[in-house]
Order: C-alpha cells, then structure tokens, then sequence
C-alpha cells in the first residue's frame, strides 16, 4: 500500500510537471506568435506605406522617390505638372528599357552592361581620388614658380587676342568740362589722377589702371562707338581718342599693344599658369597613388596576374 501511494504520488507529480511544462510552451508559443503577428504586420504596414504612383511590368515609381526632386519654391499647380512629366519620362524610359532587353541582340546587351559597369566604377574612384586630391594636394604656387614655367615654356604663350594698356573715362554727353577731362586723362601726372578721382561719380564708366593688360574684344564691349571694324583706328599704341555715341562721350589713352601672335605677358598669363602647374601637380600625385595602391595590392597578395597560355 506504501509502494502504491508512494508510485501514485510520483505520478501525479510527473503530471503535474507536464501540465506546468505543456502551459508554459503553450504561453511561450502564443507570445510568439502574437510577435510574429504583430512584426508581419509592422513589415507590411511599412510596404502598404510606400505609396506606389506608376507601374510598368514589376517596376514601380513610389511617391517617395520623386518627393525629393520636388523643390520648396514649387506652386502645387507646378509640383502636379512636376510630377505629370516625371511619371510619363519614367513610363517611357521604362518601356523603352524592357523593349530594348526583349529586342536587342545578347552581344548589344552584353557591351552595354559592360559600359554601365565600367561608368558606374569611373564614377565611384573619380570622386574617391577627387576627395584624396582635395585632401592632400598642395595649392601652394610661388612667383618664382610661376616665372620659371613662364620663361621655360614661353613660346607656347602666344596671343590668339589683341591686348591693350589703357585709360578711359565714359561720362555724359552734357558734361561741362570734357575739355579738361581730356587734358588729365593725356597728361596723367598725381594731381590729375587725384582730381579726376574726386570726381569719379560723375562718370558713367571708369578704367584708370592702364597697367592691367585688357582683350580689345572687352574694350569694344566697354566702349559701344568702337567696333571690330574701327578699333584698330583707336586702339593703338600712344593712342588718344574721343568718342561719342547719342547718350555718352568717351575719352581714353592707349599706352601700349600686343597684337595676335606677340608673345603673352606674364601678368596676362600668370592665371593660367598656376592652373597648369596645379593640374600637373595633380596628375603626377594621381599616377603616384595609382602605382601606390597596385603595389601595396601585390604585397597583401590581394592582387595577381596570372600567366596567359597561348
């Protein structure tokens, strides 16, 4: 009888771990389910908001995507036109795209993935070496510099413009002292640059630097009486002239000339050159990391070239 109630007792006490066990994986696995649920339906509330606003096969344009390209300053009535054209360059696009794939033969395809391919690695390694040039080039560009390469590369500056010294001074037709403007702007001592300072505003147009060398084809913008076809009955060296149109009169004194084919002065030129010296400076550190990176490649073994069987 012992035995028995001893055997009963351990029974119920197995059961009664099953039951304890069998609920406890039952709640275990309505809770997780309940969270499956309850992610599914996050995960598809999240598709269901993206709002689709053009189809083409199994390709979809979502709002999303053009909302971006929709700027502040946009009128709703020009956002929907906006958005009207985007949708029908798309739609083409989109057309043309699967037309294109059904239609064209396999080799075509082949050499425009491989272009694609090629474009979009042109892309990502011109920004990378952009971002390392901007990072590490030295902009630094002494006069010295800038005057060894002009004087080494001096016949390649030649002009393909006339260049002009001048002085010119445009004021209005009704102007009482034209006269004695004139003679200032001929003789040019301190006190005539002073006074004819003093009295700039009065002028309408004004270029006193005659150290600066200026294209004739700027001048002639500046001074509308010149054209191409006369300028070169003005524009000479120790040239004064005067002219007038129906609203202004215009006096200037040429002090020197370059024509076309006369060797370049620095001073013209001396942008250009530290552009050129920083574009080689470029170049050179360009070719340096490309030779860098191949050849720390090779040492981490993470580049080889195989021999080629004939």
């Amino acid at each position: 009888m012992k035995m028995e109630g001893t055997c009963k007792g351990l029974c119920n006490s197995y059961f009664c771990e099953m039951l304890k066990l069998q609920k406890h994986t039952f709640f275990l696995l309505s809770t997780l389910g309940i969270m499956l649920l309850v992610s599914c339906e996050g995960l598809f509330n999240k598709e269901e908001e993206r709002h689709a606003l053009a189809r083409v096969g199994e390709n979809y344009l979502y709002k999303e995507d053009v909302a971006s390209l929709i700027r502040e300053d946009m009128s709703p009535e020009d956002s929907t036109l906006f958005v009207t054209n985007y949708i029908n360059n798309w739609a083409s696009k989109q057309l043309l795209l699967s037309k294109s794939k059904i239609n064209l033969p396999e080799e075509k395809l082949a050499e425009f993935d491989r272009l694609v391919s090629d474009y979009r690695a042109d892309l990502y390694t011109r920004a990378y070496i952009e971002a390392l040039v901007l990072q590490s080039q030295d902009t630094a560009v002494t006069q010295s510099q800038l005057k060894d390469y002009y004087e080494r590369e001096m016949e390649n500056f030649k002009l393909n413009e006339k260049l002009v010294q001048l002085r010119f001074v445009g004021m209005p037709a009704q102007f009482l002292d034209i006269d004695g403007v004139k003679a200032k702007i001929r003789n040019w001592k301190d006190d005539d640059k002073r006074y004819l300072d003093s009295i700039a505003v009065q002028f309408k147009k004004i270029h006193f630097n005659d150290s600066i060398w200026v294209s004739a084809s700027r001048v002639v913008e500046e001074i509308p009486p010149l054209t191409p076809v006369n300028e070169g009955n003005y524009l000479k060296n120790s040239q004064f002239f005067e002219l007038q149109d129906s609203l202004e009169v215009y006096l200037g004194m040429v002090t020197n000339v370059l024509e076309v084919n006369d060797t370049a002065p620095f001073e013209y030129v001396e942008p250009d050159i530290r552009q050129l010296i920083l574009n080689r400076r470029r170049l050179n550190y360009v070719k340096k990391l490309e030779t860098e990176i191949i050849d720390e490649a090779i040492k981490k073994k993470e580049f080889e070239v195989y021999e080629q069987n004939d």
